[in-house]
């Protein structure tokens, strides 16, 4: 399985913290419907972690799937969800990377 890793913003413009805070209760009902939707509708991915952000992003998500059509389809449900842009990442372990430029050298030589 492959990771990756779904930034999501809500709106243009982020609401204030007194906002968060005062829907609270209602955000974690449909954070809760987005990630359970998601697992019916695409079964193979599994959820690892779900974050609120403070910063350029709102959410993110990071979960495994076989292949980037299965991320499509995760992306696509959390933007059909409600929010304003959905960002997908592939995630690669750094040892994974630090064999990879291992590689790469001993091939220069």
């Amino acid at each position: 399985m492959k990771t990756y890793v779904l930034m999501s913003r809500l709106r243009l413009q982020g609401p204030s913290l007194i906002e968060v805070a005062s829907r609270m209760r209602d955000g974690e009902k449909i954070g809760r419907a987005w990630v359970d939707k998601a697992k019916e509708l695409v079964p193979e991915a599994n959820f690892v972690a779900h974050y609120a952000l403070l910063g350029g992003y709102d959410f993110m998500d990071i979960y495994e799937a076989p292949d980037e059509h299965t991320a499509a389809k995760i992306a696509m449900i959390g933007s059909a969800s409600g929010a304003f842009q959905v960002e997908t990442w592939t995630a690669i372990p750094d040892n994974h990377l630090m064999e990879i430029a291992r590689k790469m050298k001993e091939s220069e030589e």
